[in-house]
């Protein structure tokens, strides 16, 4: 057996973290991820750096966040930085990924991956492992075995191809290969099991697609005053994904079924993957680390797909179980970029400090900080144990959510005069951080602040409001229930 752990990493593709039963959903039957959340550690804030496919699996790899990888977007080339594929293998580990990596511009790259077993969303079986074996079991005539995508993008749909052929499946059996080779080898391994579900189109086989009755799902969550929390890319991303054209309920409810299907097939697959470690006899000395690349609003705010940084959208599940992980469950702020530390330090590999900070490390002080494009249309977050700043560049608007007394995110509070100096707080946070941000102006630069921060009133003043019963926060866009009591932070 390896001195050093073995290395499991279970990869999903826009999986938000309620979605998971060890998370609170009490709709989605997911034992196996529950059952290596119960016997390891649960990060309950863990974020991705960029709420989109490439940038959060470039700084995933490299440990570099959006603005020092320079990958702010899906058409931009993964960062050329060296992986902790690269840094294990160096280590003396046996790598191997299976499934989608989306690598730009090389799909089929191994950048550090010593063998791939490749399963991208696009290709054709001359480039693509997965379409060379849907091919060769008789289905080339399936044109998409993913599912139909463009204007059917979010329409639920049975997938095209039988279970034993679906993807999902796929990277499972060829996990296991992997693990049944590697069993009783001295060698210590990284195995990558990349999965595209549950990311749209919602296509889960059958019977899976009949898993969840769609007349209980719960509605979506929509807060009042929705619109005003979105961005343009929201807004952009409604309109070219067919999603801005009214609100069928029925409709709303199958697709969450189908989403909660995708991931509870999912779940069973990484079942087999689990089973398959414990048969190898390794599992005591394997680290399985299960996560995502970001969320997906699934019709939450009005609202589907990602380019956000509320929690539908940025928040993802971080479950790590095995050697260095004992049962618990951590409520400070994580990002993707901390993995790579961690499995460096889990091998004793070699490595360049970048930005993230070993899970390892239960004493870090952790600030999130998260990108998305840059520039005149950066979108920027800055999230800490107790708050979440947003500065959406191209809105020219800015974003303030307590963590703590509003969790489900209904309120902007950044426009409230009571709130004035944690304004300033993360807005200072936010400027010394990010490149683009250094010199911003940000009462100059905001469109809508109705109450700019050089010109505040006077605590008496806001006492004089209180009296008359006017709530100087009334502006904003809900109100929590229950008396308003005035309280006025110091400057």
């Amino acid at each position: 057996m390896p001195t050093s752990p073995n290395i499991v990493i279970v990869f999903a593709d826009q999986l938000r973290a309620d979605a998971l039963g060890c998370y609170g959903n009490p709709i989605t039957a997911t034992p196996a991820i529950d059952e290596l959340a119960a016997r390891g550690t649960r990060f309950d804030s863990a974020y991705t750096p960029s709420p989109v496919c490439v940038p959060a699996r470039s700084s995933f790899i490299t440990g570099l966040e959006p603005q020092h990888g320079d990958c702010f977007d899906n058409e931009m080339p993964t960062s050329p930085a060296s992986t902790f594929m690269d840094e294990l293998s160096g280590a003396g580990y046996r790598t191997h990924g299976v499934g989608k990596m989306h690598f730009t511009p090389d799909t089929g790259a191994l950048r550090g991956f010593q063998t791939r077993d490749t399963g991208e969303e696009f290709g054709s079986a001359d480039t693509d492992d997965y379409m060379k074996f849907v091919s060769e079991r008789g289905f080339d005539f399936v044109e998409h075995p993913h599912g139909l995508r463009d204007e059917m993008y979010y329409v639920p749909q049975l997938s095209p191809v039988p279970e034993e052929l679906h993807h999902s499946h796929w990277v499972a059996d060829k996990s296991i290969e992997f693990l049944e080779k590697s069993a009783g080898d001295d060698q210590p391994y990284l195995l990558w099991a990349s999965f595209i579900a549950p990311h749209p189109p919602f296509a889960p086989p059958s019977p899976w697609h009949r898993r969840f009755e769609p007349s209980v799902m719960p509605d979506p969550f929509v807060p009042p005053g929705s619109p005003e929390l979105m961005t343009v890319y929201n807004r952009l991303q409604n309109r070219y994904k067919y999603r801005d054209g009214g609100v069928d309920r029925r409709l709303e409810q199958l697709r969450k079924a189908y989403y909660f299907a995708s991931v509870s097939y999912l779940d069973s697959q990484v079942a087999r993957i689990i089973a398959a470690l414990d048969a190898s006899g390794q599992r005591e000395n394997t680290v399985v680390l299960v996560t995502a690349d970001h969320g997906e609003f699934l019709g939450d705010y009005g609202s589907y797909g990602k380019r956000s940084f509320l929690d539908a959208a940025a928040k993802i599940p971080l479950i790590a179980s095995g050697p260095g992980f004992e049962p618990s469950i951590r409520d400070e702020p994580v990002s993707l970029v901390d993995v790579r530390p961690t499995l460096l330090e889990l091998a004793g590999a070699e490595g360049e400090p970048r930005d993230g900070t070993s899970l390892l490390d239960t004493a870090a002080d952790r600030t999130v900080f998260g990108q998305f494009q840059d520039g005149a249309l950066g979108l920027y977050a800055v999230i800490t144990d107790e708050w979440k700043y947003i500065w959406s560049a191209f809105d020219r608007g800015e974003y303030l959510i307590d963590r703590k007394r509003d969790p489900r995110e209904t309120l902007n509070a950044a426009y409230s005069p009571r709130r004035r100096a944690t304004l300033s707080t993360m807005r200072a946070l936010a400027r010394e951080h990010f490149e683009d941000l250094h010199e911003l102006d940000f009462d100059d630069a905001s469109s809508n602040v109705p109450l700019q921060l050089g010109k505040r009133p006077s605590p008496e003043a806001l006492h004089a409001l209180a009296a008359l019963g006017i709530n100087p926060e009334a502006s904003t866009l809900v109100v929590r229930g229950g008396p308003w009591e005035p309280t006025i932070e110091a400057d």
